[in-house]
């Protein structure tokens, strides 16, 4: 029989060794049931399924002191939310503009131009905050509701694994790339406009989450997923002319 310790005994592979997020000394395979983030025995708290974390434990504390509106209050506003409601509002604004038979085929070139759209022409001549404003603004109403679906997917679950600060930071820093990139890289008189750039950078970070948990079984279904919708997408952008495949 081996004894404990006995150098027989093969450790754990080492890919499948969590530390706890609040002390990065400590190994652990327990995870919080609410958020999923792994914990040490210190920081286990008896939940009705499993154990929670310090910090979920206060935020249901919190929500239970405010009473059921408020909390519902509370967790419904999320930065995923307030970025959907501005893609949606702005687009709405698009239609009102242009006519409301320009809903299937979106508003013209230079309707979008006016708006904010990106043009290399333009940025050149100085108009470099149609970087940032062009996130905004959507072509027609399969672009806006593509985009927002693939938002609402990857952005409440970026949200809830990296914390609003950092979601919001990742969005418009690589939504500003995407566009940089556009604009050094397209054609010089190209209308770009569409959040896919700063979607595609949170499903990037969505991504690189689940591979450094990839020997987790919800992780690693999480991962294949992924791949199919990249496959997806690569096929559209090389499909469609009209698709700006360097801003993605």
């Amino acid at each position: 029989m081996d004894r404990p310790g006995d150098p027989r005994i093969p450790p754990p592979p080492a890919s499948t060794v969590e530390h706890c997020y609040r002390h990065s000394t400590e190994p652990t395979r327990v995870h919080c049931t609410r958020c999923g983030r792994p914990i040490c025995p210190e920081c286990m708290i008896p939940a009705p399924v499993g154990h929670q974390c310090p910090e979920c434990v206060q935020q249901a504390r919190r929500e239970f002191r405010q009473g059921p509106g408020k909390r519902i209050a509370v967790r419904s506003v999320t930065a995923t939310k307030v970025f959907l409601v501005a893609i949606l509002g702005v687009f709405v604004l698009e239609m009102v503009a242009a006519g409301a038979g320009s809903m299937g085929n979106g508003a013209s070139s230079d309707r979008l131009l006016g708006l904010g759209a990106l043009q290399p022409f333009l940025i050149a001549d100085g108009d470099v905050w149609r970087l940032f404003t062009a996130m905004f603004l959507h072509q027609n109403l399969f672009h806006i509701l593509f985009n927002a679906w693939a938002l609402w997917i990857f952005g409440t679950m970026v949200e809830r694994d990296f914390g609003a600060p950092r979601f919001v930071a990742l969005f418009f820093v690589t939504g500003f790339l995407a566009s940089a990139t556009s604009y050094a890289f397209g054609p010089d008189a190209a209308v770009g406009v569409g959040a896919s750039g700063a979607i595609f950078g949170v499903f990037g970070a969505f991504v690189a989450y689940n591979y450094r948990r990839r020997h987790l079984a919800l992780a690693a279904a999480n991962l294949r997923w992924a791949t199919t919708l990249l496959l997806i997408n690569v096929l559209f952008a090389f499909s469609f002319g009209r698709i700006d495949w360097r801003a993605h």
